[in-house]
């Protein structure tokens, strides 16, 4: 069996079709514990609704800050209710770009991977676990180098166990037999 990316898109989107309820269950839920970067003045929609709806637009593979506001602005009415949004009062892109880059991505990746890992199926083969290293595109200014992070994924699965930055040395890697499955 080819491994599977691990990427939020093919963790999800595996099933067949299923309403946005159903796809995104208990998403709201497992961002009720991000703390809301802005100040409460002013705050039309809710942090879990947006970072909901920026989740539903990865999935449906929109990958930019851009595409995921076209997402939001063209979902139907149900969708859009379903997720928490009015349907006439949406988010805008630029709203969307503004809370996702003032989101801790440390918090924002936790609380997503404790709600991917609600959805995954129990693995009845042995566990196999892909370790990759990645350069983060734009991450580079003239004064510091560009930022290495290094992914470990469940292979069966597609969710990210962990993640940590690298300073563009590969660390050690342990072996650690009691994981296996």
């Amino acid at each position: 069996m080819p491994a599977l990316p691990s990427s939020l898109i093919s963790s999800v989107s595996c099933a067949p079709a299923l309403t946005v309820a159903e796809t995104a269950g208990g998403l709201p839920e497992a961002l009720a514990g991000l703390p809301d970067p802005r100040a409460r003045r002013g705050v039309r929609h809710r942090l879990t609704v947006v970072v909901a709806a920026a989740v539903c637009a990865v999935v449906a593979g929109y990958r930019s800050y851009a595409a995921i506001g076209e997402w939001v602005a063209d979902v139907p009415a149900t969708t859009a209710l379903a997720l928490g949004m009015t349907p006439d009062r949406r988010p805008s892109e630029a709203m969307i770009r503004r809370l996702l880059q003032a989101v801790d991505p440390q918090l924002l990746t936790a609380a997503i991977g404790v709600w991917l890992a609600g959805r995954a199926t129990t693995c009845t083969a042995g566990r196999a676990i892909a370790v990759d290293g990645k350069t983060l595109r734009g991450s580079r200014t003239t004064d510091t180098p560009a930022r290495h992070v290094m992914t470990a994924c469940d292979q069966a699965t597609g969710v990210t166990l962990a993640s940590i930055n690298v300073d563009g040395e590969v660390p050690q890697i342990a072996w650690r037999p009691d994981l296996r499955g």
